[in-house]
């Protein structure tokens, strides 16, 4: 039997997290974005990840992260983001959960004031996490403050199986296509191929429709494949649409937040059970472009499975602004991966 490593699991808001903080394998590059961009398909880096998400040691919606070192003295550590399909730009339920595990597992001192500050260079920039501590020394909650973010483009048609879908696009670290699902009943009513077979006005975002979203949330990535409006206008390895989020308006709440659910659909048909961390970064950059959320606001940004997200402007940039997503992650599970040189499932596979 060999060990190939040992993980640190969490979960954010009900969205799992591997943390591998000592990778059995080699990162060349100069940078984490470098290091992603040479992670490719055959790469020792690649390998590892197929064994740590495909099955029989992860599932589909396995997500998770390889410790790697900063981009310079200015942070604590890097990381590279993946799943099942690949290393991803940005995670920010990955980007909490990594804060919580800085600080419970002693990689930074509690800071006395009861928020410690945990720096990280990602694919799309240099994040922070600031997690808050109770009184003996745990965390509380966790602050995402993310890369500026900013609406891309408004209004966008793409056409779907339920007929011309109306979209947004909009930057958290990656790119995101915003669906409101209230215009998907009226799609619905006159497609011959409602996948849901819902009637108009019937969809929301909601377990029992989770199977039809994730299909449509495929087609809104593809048709919106080779639009220029995807295009990074810096950096062309940050380009594409990384998830659709398919999004349910409930007005305000008492208190005066704004109260929304979505549901993301990231990669190639993966579901972020947490109200998405990067995806609510972006979700705060539109809303905050067309004025619906004020200044001050909170969203309260709820998932699929009904967890929530606390999000604001921390401050303006020339053209969005700096998010800031509060929630919270706790460690489940210490795990020591092996490998049987006589098992056949080696990396595994996936089933969707």
């Amino acid at each position: 039997m060999s060990t190939i490593c040992t993980s640190v699991d969490f979960h954010t808001a009900g969205e799992p997290f591997r943390i591998v903080a000592e990778p059995p394998v080699e990162f060349p590059g100069r940078s984490v974005a470098q290091r992603r961009e040479l992670a490719g398909p055959g790469s020792a880096a690649d390998d590892l990840r197929r064994l740590l998400c495909f099955e029989p040691r992860g599932h589909a919606d396995m997500y998770g992260g390889f410790i790697t070192e900063p981009d310079d003295d200015g942070a604590d550590f890097g990381v590279l983001f993946w799943h099942k399909d690949g290393f991803s730009t940005a995670c920010g339920h990955g980007t909490m959960a990594l804060g919580a595990w800085a600080v419970s597992s002693g990689i930074l001192a509690v800071d006395p004031s009861g928020t410690t500050e945990v720096t990280i260079d990602v694919t799309s920039g240099r994040v922070r996490a600031q997690v808050h501590t109770d009184a003996e020394g745990r965390a509380a909650s966790v602050d995402f403050v993310n890369v500026p973010s900013r609406l891309v483009a408004s209004g966008l048609t793409v056409d779907t199986s339920l007929g011309p879908v109306t979209v947004d696009l909009a930057w958290g670290g990656a790119i995101y296509a915003l669906v409101d699902v209230a215009q998907l009943g009226a799609a619905a009513g006159s497609s011959q191929n409602d996948p849901a077979q819902a009637a108009a006005g019937s969809w929301r975002v909601a377990p029992e429709n989770l199977t039809a979203l994730i299909a449509l949330g495929r087609e809104v990535k593809a048709g919106l494949a080779d639009h220029p409006d995807t295009v990074h206008p810096e950096d062309d390895r940050l380009s594409g649409v990384y998830g659709t989020i398919f999004v349910d308006r409930f007005g305000t709440l008492p208190g005066g937040e704004l109260h929304q659910r979505n549901v993301t659909v990231f990669a190639d048909g993966q579901v972020d059970r947490s109200p998405c961390g990067s995806g609510t970064a972006a979700r705060v950059a539109a809303l905050h472009a067309t004025g619906e959320l004020g200044a001050g606001q909170t969203l309260v940004h709820e998932s699929i499975v009904g967890t929530r997200f606390r999000a604001r402007v921390l401050e303006e940039t020339a053209d969005g602004v700096i998010p800031v997503v509060t929630g919270s992650a706790h460690r489940v599970a210490t795990s020591t991966f092996e490998v049987d040189p006589l098992d056949d499932l080696v990396p595994g596979f996936v089933l969707r």
